[in-house]
Formats: structure tokens, C-alpha cells, sequence
């Protein structure tokens, strides 16, 4: 095999500019053996490497030029076509300034927000995204100044101005305003609020992701404010996305403080073994979801027997079907952990139609 000893003549490790001229299918094969030799050399390559692990070395350069196409940065946040602000007791157009520099959250991180949905004229779960960005407020020591209620009527008031097929984000917002003696801990008497409204579409049924290990893990409760959804907890997530992304993963599958399976960088996560559902017991290193919570009942009221425990990175390697939960999307399936792959199956499509079915049902 005169070729081994060429490979790194012939398919160096090239910066993102080596590949620009190249087809999409031209793209992807360099990119595979970049990937390919880099693992595991040229010589082991060639000679001793598993079409299961050239699989996951495919799979991963796909996953590089999906990233390299949105220039390295993935989805963005204001994005939408249409932002409306609520702030100050009214409703603006566009995304204005609410934070002040001097305000507590912006340079102490005191900073909270949930993330509700409207898709064709629903909003599903609103009252509970809207009592839950009070209870974070509260552990981040800030004082909730707008009950769930009054919340749920001012998003609807907001969403007036969408049309019925748009698919809107719902961002609620608290921030601390002034700090105490010390500055450290926030005012009880100061929060700031305010509510985001941002046009994001939801991801095609057909969109899928793929998961890598990350070695950053999630915290605890004595290290960090994991009972609350703060903006302080996600240069953590940021970072295991930045981890993985590298390697040409969509998302990681992320370990608690034990190094057990918790979820993944930005959702909860489900595996499925022999027409069961599983997912990690909510053991409080990591937020369980509301969508998720929603997943399990409706599954459950199906007939599927769904177990919360405790999961290791081993059971995900010998799972049936893998997907995420979360509210930006509700269900993602997900096609590759590591070098495992995975079919889109029929508990995965399932838990998404008896989502939107329970979702028409309360309409």
C-alpha cells in the first residue's frame, strides 16, 4: 500500500480556504480523510481501520462543512425577521435597549430568561414557561415583579401583531438592577423585566443532529445555580458546543458531576431500547425540561413505558433511538454518538406527533 505514506501530501490538514473551489461532494471526501488520517494516521488507516469508525469519521466531516457553511458560528439568536420588546409596561417594535451598563445583570451576570413557543396560532405550555422564569428569578435572588398570569396575557397581547402561521419565540426576561453593600448580591427591591418576541422558524421535520463527547461536565447545586434557567450557566454549554463542533459534531452529550449521562449541551435527551424510553432521573445538575416533562406524560398516556434513571454513556452506545428535547424544536432526533449511528425510528417520530397532537388538543 504505496499510498499510506502519501496521504499527508495528498489530503493535508488544510485550513477552511483549502476547501473553497471544491464541489459539495468534493468537500465532504477531503474533508473524511482529513478526519480519517488525522484519527488514526496514514499507515492505520490504511491497514487496520473499522468501517465502523470510517463511518463516524464521515459523519463528522459532514458535520464540519454543515458548520463551515455558517461560518463556524451555528444558530444565532436575533435572527428573527420580526423582534417586538416589551419593556416599561408597553410593547416596542424591533430589538431595543433594555440593560443599562451599570445594572446588576449586565456586568454580575444576575440574569434570567425562559423560552416559550407559538407555532400556527399555539403556544404550548405558556403558563408554565411563564411561572418557571419566576422561580429562577427567585434563585437568583430576584424579585419576580409580573405574575405567570399577567405575563401569559401580555404575550398574547404581543403576538398580536404575527400572522397565525409564524413561528415565534417567547423570551421572558428578569435582571438584577442594583447590588447590595457588597454590589455581589442583587437588590430585592430592583428587577428589571422584559419580554422578547422573535420570529425563529422551527427546524424541518427532517432536521437531525449528531452527538460527541465533551470532557466539560455539568455542574451541581453547591457550585453553581443549576435550579434556575440564568444566563450565567451558559458560557458552560457554549463551551462544550465549541468542544464538539470542532470535531464535527452537532451537540454534545454531556456527563453530570458523577459522570453520568445528564443531557445534552442544550436539551434534554432520550434514548429508546426495545420499545422503552429512558432518560437520565432529573437528579439536579441539570434543568429538567418542561417539553421534556411533556414528552414523558404523553408517551406515557400512549402506552410506552418510560423509565427516569440513571444512564451511561455505554447504554446510549447500545440505544434503539436517540433524541433531543427541548422547546426550541420539542423533539431532534439524533443520527450518530460518536461512532455509533443511529436510525430515525418510530418512538422518535411518535413522541413529536403526540406532541403537536396534545398541543391542538388545549387549543
Amino acid at each position: 500500500m504505496h499510498l499510506a505514506p502519501k496521504a499527508g501530501r495528498l489530503f493535508p490538514k488544510t485550513h477552511p480556504p483549502a476547501l473553497e473551489g471544491a464541489g459539495a461532494d468534493q468537500r465532504v471526501f477531503i474533508q473524511f480523510f482529513q478526519l480519517a488520517f488525522g484519527l488514526f494516521g496514514p499507515k492505520a488507516f490504511c491497514r487496520h481501520t473499522a468501517p465502523r469508525q470510517l463511518r463516524g469519521c464521515f459523519t463528522r466531516a459532514v458535520g464540519l462543512l454543515q458548520l463551515r457553511q455558517q461560518d463556524g458560528k451555528g444558530p444565532q439568536m436575533a435572527t428573527g425577521t420580526h423582534i417586538r420588546t416589551y419593556f416599561n409596561g408597553q410593547w416596542h417594535e424591533g430589538d431595543i435597549a433594555v440593560i443599562r451598563a451599570a445594572d446588576h445583570g449586565a456586568w454580575l451576570g444576575s440574569g434570567v430568561f425562559d423560552g416559550a413557543r407559538y407555532v400556527n396560532g399555539l403556544a404550548p405550555d405558556l403558563l408554565a414557561h411563564c411561572s418557571r422564569v419566576n422561580r429562577s428569578a427567585q434563585a437568583l435572588m430576584l424579585t419576580p415583579t409580573i405574575t405567570p398570569q399577567d405575563m401569559v396575557q401580555i404575550v398574547w397581547d404581543g403576538l398580536q401583531a404575527y400572522p397565525k402561521d409564524a413561528a415565534v419565540y417567547i423570551r421572558p426576561m428578569y435582571w438584577g438592577i442594583d447590588g447590595d453593600i457588597t454590589a455581589i448580591v442583587p437588590s430585592a427591591d430592583t428587577t428589571g423585566f422584559a419580554i422578547c418576541l422573535e420570529e425563529i422558524p422551527m427546524a424541518p421535520e427532517t432536521a437531525t443532529t449528531t452527538l460527541g463527547l465533551t470532557q466539560f461536565r455539568r455542574p451541581v447545586l453547591e457550585s453553581a445555580v443549576v435550579n434556575a434557567k440564568a444566563g450565567c450557566l451558559y458560557p458552560n454549554n457554549a463551551r462544550m458546543l465549541r468542544d464538539v463542533r470542532a470535531r464535527g459534531f452537532g451537540n454534545a452529550l454531556v456527563a453530570d458531576a458523577m459522570g453520568n449521562v445528564a443531557e445534552s449541551a442544550t436539551a434534554n435527551v432520550f434514548m429508546a431500547k426495545d420499545g422503552e424510553v429512558f432518560t437520565p432521573i432529573a437528579n439536579g445538575t441539570f434543568l429538567a425540561g418542561i417539553t421534556r416533562a411533556r414528552h414523558m406524560a404523553n408517551l406515557r398516556a400512549d402506552g410506552v413505558n418510560v423509565h427516569e434513571t440513571v444512564l451511561s454513556f455505554d447504554d446510549f452506545r447500545s440505544a434503539d433511538e436517540v433524541f433531543l428535547s427541548g422547546n426550541m424544536n420539542k423533539v431532534t432526533p439524533v443520527t450518530a454518538f460518536e461512532d455509533v449511528q443511529y436510525q430515525v425510528g418510530p418512538i422518535t417520530r411518535r413522541a413529536r406527533q403526540l406532541y403537536w397532537d396534545w398541543a391542538a388538543s388545549t387549543a
